[in-house]
């Protein structure tokens, strides 16, 4: 399966095929001329791919290092960037060279990040070994690194040469990461494919949904950031859609530590806070709340939180990307497979976190 992604300065096609992962010295030199790689990791991915993809990478005619950084969040920031930075200097990468992001959602984010930005960017390529990644991280060029004081609030856009899915690496997560990236999926069929939902219903939790599903899941996630990519790149119109849960579930990852709660946990927790206010306020329909609460309970995804202070929540997202001023921009889910967005006071946020 391949979707084109049809950026008029940067196309690139995103590949999704179990065993796909075999073949990718053979994937990247249909892209790339011979040069050097740094493959960009961390401990756990490394250990169970980082080998394979370097002797492949070798055999396909490349020079290969691997740069491996402890796993998690709280990784994700300005001192590992900096040391990448170091990492490829001393190695005398150039802008004819590339960077292999190969991992979950901060590896990309990070590896994304340090490519747009060492000399001014280098090319690079995306081969996400979770859920998340798979279907939202990967695809669609933004890159960041975290603060002290907000989730990915440094950052650019960069868009990839190519993303290499293969559902088969996927066996060797953990439930929690499988459930985290469903929470990605359940919001990209809320907000523009209601065909999905409808299929995510007949499912019966998120082991049916790995064993059976899937490379249709996937590519079903994929096709939507797609969609609303290529519309709106750079994310100043449409594809702010694709942040729905995410004000308030960047907010709780934040204030709760970073790692403490997953990236997927946070944007379940912000969809259901969200939905519930909003149909409160006769933004979303009556009954819509239940729905997607429902359907986050079934793949076991969280739909509240006891730790739970407004205020400290409040502080985080005033430093949230979508607000303008006064004004943040919300999303909200007039019906299911169908996404707007909603200008507010940025105060009036402070209704949406109420219990």
């Amino acid at each position: 399966m391949k979707l084109e992604v049809d950026l008029k300065t940067h196309p690139y096609e995103i590949l999704i095929e179990r065993g796909s992962f075999k073949h990718l010295g053979e994937w990247v030199k249909s892209l790339w001329k011979p040069q050097q790689i740094v493959i960009i990791t961390d401990n756990r991915v490394a250990e169970l791919y980082a080998e394979s993809a370097k002797n492949q990478l070798i055999e396909a005619g490349f020079e290969v290092d691997v740069f491996r950084f402890l796993e998690g969040e709280q990784s994700k920031n300005l001192t590992t960037v900096s040391k990448v930075y170091d990492f490829l200097a001393n190695r005398g990468m150039t802008r004819s060279d590339g960077i292999i992001a190969l991992g979950g959602g901060v590896v990309g984010d990070l590896a994304g990040f340090v490519a747009s930005t060492y000399m001014r960017g280098i090319h690079f390529l995306q081969v996400p070994t979770t859920l998340l990644a798979q279907v939202d991280s990967s695809v669609g060029g933004k890159t960041g690194v975290n603060t002290s004081k907000a989730k990915n609030l440094v950052g650019a856009f960069a868009q990839p040469d190519g993303v290499l899915i293969d559902p088969d690496v996927l066996n060797t997560l953990d439930d929690r990461r499988i459930r985290e990236g469903i929470a990605e999926i359940v919001k990209s069929a809320l907000i523009a494919d209601a065909d999905l939902w409808q299929e995510l219903g007949k499912m019966t939790d998120e082991h049916d949904l790995l064993e059976n599903h899937a490379e249709e899941v996937i590519l079903a996630a994929c096709n939507v950031k797609r969609k609303v990519v290529v519309e709106d790149e750079f994310d100043n119109g449409q594809r702010l859609i694709l942040n729905f849960g995410h004000t308030i579930g960047h907010a709780i990852e934040a204030t709760a530590g970073y790692g403490i709660v997953t990236h997927g946990e946070g944007v379940a927790l912000g969809m259901s806070q969200m939905s519930k206010i909003a149909e409160e306020k006769g933004l979303m329909p009556e009954g819509i709340t239940q729905e997607i609460t429902d359907m986050l309970e079934k793949f076991h995804l969280p739909i509240e939180r006891e730790k739970w202070d407004e205020e400290v929540l409040y502080q985080a997202l005033t430093l949230d990307k979508k607000a303008r001023g006064s004004k943040i921009k919300t999303i909200i889910v007039p019906e299911i497979g169908q996404a707007s967005i909603n200008v507010i006071d940025l105060t009036e946020m402070k209704d949406y976190l109420k219990k």
